[in-house]
């Protein structure tokens, strides 16, 4: 008999995302609550992922919102906050499924390499489905 294959939940497929060179923690946010969906790893420090979540929706909310007042008629692809020993990159889903979610990434700068992780970032995105 053949089995059929599940799909991947949204913490198996989020935590491809650990395997981003200096990944620290990672998460799928809901832009309108604020509230992360999936969460994986832990921040440094010591740091609430949960309230990192909700601060990440203001910044992605703001950039949706400028780019709708300024008409650039464009689309935000992914959002890079360079902090003093970490980079977050914000992502949001492209899958008709996810609209209004994006997935967030916590790098360790010292070990972080943008572009692949862009890449990967990326990779990972478009195979997320809610």
């Amino acid at each position: 008999m053949a089995t059929i294959e599940q799909p991947a939940s949204l913490e198996e497929k989020l935590a491809e995302c650990m395997d981003i060179d200096g990944a620290m923690a990672a998460a799928v946010i809901d832009e309108m609550s604020g509230m992360a969906l999936a969460t994986v790893g832990k921040l440094n420090g010591g740091a609430d992922i949960d309230l990192a979540a909700a601060g990440n929706t203001e910044v992605m909310r703001a950039e949706l919102k400028m780019l709708k007042h300024v008409g650039l008629g464009d689309d935000v692809e992914d959002i890079l906050i360079t902090l003093g020993e970490w980079y977050e990159l914000l992502r949001p889903l492209t899958d008709a499924s996810g609209k209004g979610m994006f997935v967030y990434v916590a790098l360790d700068r010292r070990r972080a390499n943008l572009a692949l992780a862009r890449i990967k970032l990326r990779e990972v995105e478009a195979q997320l489905a809610l």
